[in-house]
């Protein structure tokens, strides 16, 4: 008895998907150790960012209480966007029976296209974080030296003097971080928490945080960064980045880097009637984006 199309479609599509999943899961989810992830049910997010309040006034016996209003400052927006691609297998390739071995070589090919846009997309976060043509609800890019704030003064999140990764900008870099202030001005309570590094910086960061005393020297000085316990999280490589000296420290601010998932990964397989060619396809809705911009500071490197 000849068996149908759609009920061969039935009989594969379990193990493609299969296939699928275990070739996707492979890739290290590297924007895991950046992004903290959320769901969305909507066509983009909006996180409106309040001022709070400026600092407590001295109350005088009798006198009324003091009033402040928490203003807004600005919004950032997430703009969920679909990443899909397909392929095809001929009629004929399935009359020859070709199909089983150039479908597990497809699933794989489109596992690894998916996984990687996923990464490229999340990285890019950072890759533009210098660049001027992609600014924050701030009017400023990601890293800058001049973030404004509502009570005119500004912060900055990137070192006025570009510097390579070293133990003086690092060192430099957390006491900038100790320095921010919020929107109205106030110091906030803000540690570097784990640097994100290309991997061609994995070994300056290996000898910076791992050794007991001061790296390159002849020194006996403790390494300060280690012993006081300077970077609780470590350093993560993450292999998108495309500047090979630029590095980031993401800091414990509250709402910062942001992954927003619309639709999970979906896989779907049909034949087409026209042609007789069985089509299979990957497809899934996210955003990546940051919030507060307090949540990172970077240097591009000398």
């Amino acid at each position: 008895m000849a068996i149908a199309r759609s009920q061969l479609l039935k009989e594969l599509e379990p193990g493609l998907n299969a296939l699928f999943g275990l070739e996707y899961d492979r890739y290290d989810n590297e924007h895991s150790e950046i992004y903290d992830q959320e769901n969305s049910d909507r066509a983009f997010e909006e996180e409106v960012m309040l001022a709070g309040f400026g600092a407590a006034p001295t109350k005088q016996e009798g006198a009324a209480v003091s009033f402040d209003i928490a203003n807004e400052s600005f919004t950032a927006r997430y703009t969920h966007e679909t990443i899909a691609l397909a392929f095809s297998i001929t009629e004929e390739a399935v009359e020859d029976n070709l199909y089983d071995k150039l479908s597990s070589r497809y699933t794989r090919a489109l596992a690894r296209s998916m996984a990687n846009t996923k990464q490229v997309k999340a990285a890019s976060v950072l890759n533009n974080a210098f660049d001027s043509n992609f600014l924050l609800g701030d009017g400023k890019e990601l890293c800058a030296t001049d973030h404004p704030t509502t009570q005119g003064g500004n912060f900055k999140n990137e070192l006025t003097t570009s510097a390579d990764l070293n133990e003086t900008s690092l060192e430099q870099s957390l006491i900038d971080i100790s320095a921010f202030i919020d929107e109205r001005g106030l110091k906030i309570a803000l540690r570097g928490m784990k640097m994100i590094i290309p991997p061609a910086l994995q070994f300056v960061a290996e000898r910076l945080m791992a050794s007991n005393l001061r790296p390159a020297t002849a020194d006996n000085d403790v390494n300060a960064v280690r012993n006081m316990g300077m970077l609780p999280d470590g350093y993560v490589v993450n292999h998108f980045l495309t500047d090979t000296d630029a590095f980031f420290i993401k800091t414990d601010a509250p709402n910062g880097f942001k992954h927003f998932v619309r639709t999970p990964m979906q896989t779907a397989m049909e034949g087409d009637f026209d042609t007789g060619n069985v089509r299979y396809k990957a497809r899934e809705r996210y955003s990546f984006g940051v919030s507060d911009p307090r949540c990172v500071f970077g240097s591009p490197g000398a």
